[in-house]
């Protein structure tokens, strides 16, 4: 069932935060290579998970069956994989071209396509390999960022209605710079077993005390609507991001 009050978790520093997720993702997939089951896995790009990469190789590259995991991503930006702003590739850069991987296992959204198409597309992948739970699929962890103005995955606050959405994948806009992005939806983030969001620094401290204490003003931010609806919801942060909390 769902905890009704999410897992906090409070770090000194940036580094030690990245640190206690890698070593949950560790024995979580210990744990299903020893059931004998693969690890389903949505992760998310920007910068705070490039620490999280860096510790999974330092700590745990030889120690992680990282053919019993498959990849999947939360959301992607509309350009090239070699496109600085891809989030496949950064993954690539700072994960996969450091671990043994097999390709078979890396399943990205194909940012250089047309977004509408790719959106079906990617659907379809997802509906095909992962497994499904209360008729949606299901990741076993879904690993999530907030941004400064309390968006997750690429759903924004002029975009609420992506949480909602009866689809796996949906198309998103920046607010702001206009990018084009592909997105999973509310719907189907909180079909996941575990979520984990992931959250560091000072400028979301003031949104993530809306969120973490229920305010009003909650009710803005896509964030705060992230409750799986059978599946565990853990916060791990820095402690300049838990400033206000």
């Amino acid at each position: 069932m769902t905890s009704i009050n999410p897992e906090i978790k409070i770090f000194s520093t940036t580094e030690s935060a990245a640190e206690g997720l890698a070593e949950v993702f560790f024995n979580l997939s210990d744990d299903y290579y020893l059931n004998n089951k693969k690890l389903f896995v949505a992760i998310s790009g920007g910068n705070t998970p490039q620490i999280f990469f860096n510790k999974l190789v330092e700590k745990y590259k030889e120690k992680i069956h990282w053919n019993n995991i498959c990849f999947f991503w939360v959301d992607e930006r509309c350009v090239a994989p070699t496109d600085n702003d891809s989030n496949y590739g950064m993954t690539k850069q700072y994960l996969f071209d450091k671990i043994q991987i097999p390709a078979e296992n890396i399943f990205r959204i194909q940012g250089e396509n047309n977004p509408l198409k790719e959106a079906v597309r990617y659907s379809s992948v997802i509906k095909k390999y992962v497994p499904e739970r209360n008729n949606l699929p299901s990741f076993d962890l879904t690993i999530l960022g907030m941004g400064g103005d309390g968006h997750t995955a690429s759903i924004f606050p002029d975009q609420l209605h992506l949480l909602k959405s009866d689809k796996i994948c949906e198309t998103a806009i920046h607010p702001i710079t206009f990018q084009k992005r592909i997105t999973l939806t509310g719907t189907t983030i909180n079909n996941s077993s575990q979520i984990i969001f992931f959250v560091t620094g000072e400028n979301k401290s003031k949104i993530l005390a809306d969120i973490l204490s229920l305010s009003e003003n909650s009710k803005l931010f896509p964030a705060a609507y992230i409750k799986p609806i059978d599946g565990n919801l853990s916060w791990y942060l820095d402690k300049d991001s838990a400033s206000n909390l």
